[in-house]
């Protein structure tokens, strides 16, 4: 018998604990797409706001037409 298979402990791997799982993309995500949104309605907002709009409404009344001072007729021939 080896002194070296019986003494010897099996390694131990530690295993890493992840930080997140699939729940902390999905929350970063959400955060990320808050502060872009919010980013995007402050630019939109920060044009100048155009000069305010006026509107006219005007009824017009036809003018008479004073009837024709001659007729022309004309005729073509084949």
């Amino acid at each position: 018998m080896s002194v070296h298979s019986s003494s010897r402990r099996p390694a131990r791997r530690r295993r890493r604990r992840r930080i997140g799982g699939p729940w902390v993309v999905a929350v970063v995500a959400l955060v990320v797409a808050f502060a872009v949104g919010l980013a995007l309605g402050d630019a939109l907002d920060d044009n100048p706001s155009p000069g305010r709009t006026q509107t006219a409404v005007r009824t017009l009344k036809p003018l008479a037409v004073p009837p024709a001072a001659e007729t022309v007729t004309v005729t073509v021939s084949r």
